[in-house]
């Protein structure tokens, strides 16, 4: 395992829970996108496994099954709540200790570093205001409409590095991010800072646990 990270010439990171502590309400978010579902006639019905990007665009679909202008009305809008959420909790939010050293560092031993976050660009510059100072590629889901755990958002970020999966490293805090790792062939690492714990990363597949995402350069040549 050693050896096969000593060759990664990439790290991709997850942004929430993984570089920083983000405090968003994902509750009440999804009451937000439910009650305003209910407004244009949407149930709850079959929304419970879905994640608040998927709830939006089955219920985008749903509308515009009848109405494609209210379904497009209704995705303005309810894109508009997530980020004022997202918005919200970033005012009170921090990056990890040592994220900014181990982006210096890295960049240091010329590994390019790319972030790749479900987030708007708008709460990650909040938190992290010259984020693009310090890595060499941001993908928010403001690139894409495909975002992670689709390959493409991470395939995007991957391209902007000019780099292959297999010589990349993907990092992040949710069974999700290992999964979109391992789904392009890239090397996965879980860390412990953010909503899941070691049995749910070694469930998804993550090949290395790290305490905290500053710990990677100890793991890097």
């Amino acid at each position: 395992m050693m050896k096969e990270l000593l060759n990664i010439r990439a790290v991709v990171f997850d942004f929430d829970g993984t570089l920083a502590h983000l405090n968003i309400d994902f509750m009440e978010m999804r009451r937000d996108i439910l009650d305003l579902a209910a407004t244009f006639g949407i149930s709850e019905e079959g929304m419970e496994r879905l994640f608040v990007l998927e709830m939006i665009t089955e219920i985008r679909d749903r509308i515009g099954r009848t109405n494609s202008r209210q379904a497009g009305a209704f995705s303005v809008r309810a894109l508009g709540l997530v980020s004022d959420r997202e918005l919200a909790g970033a005012v009170n939010s921090r990056l990890f200790p040592g994220v900014k050293e181990m982006f210096v560092e890295l960049k240091r031993r010329g590994i390019k570093t790319g972030i790749l976050t479900r987030n708007c660009i708008e709460a990650v510059t909040v938190i992290f205001p010259d984020v693009r100072s310090y890595c060499d590629a941001v993908v928010t889901r403001d690139d894409t409409s495909r975002v992670k755990p689709d390959p493409e958002h991470i395939h995007i970020v991957l391209r902007r590095l000019n780099e292959e999966a297999r010589l990349a490293a993907m990092v992040g805090d949710h069974p999700m991010d290992i999964l979109v790792g391992k789904g392009v062939g890239a090397f996965a690492i879980g860390v412990l800072t953010g909503y899941s714990n070691i049995e749910d990363l070694k469930g998804a597949g993550a090949e290395m646990i790290l305490e905290r995402v500053a710990e990677i350069t100890n793991y890097l040549g």
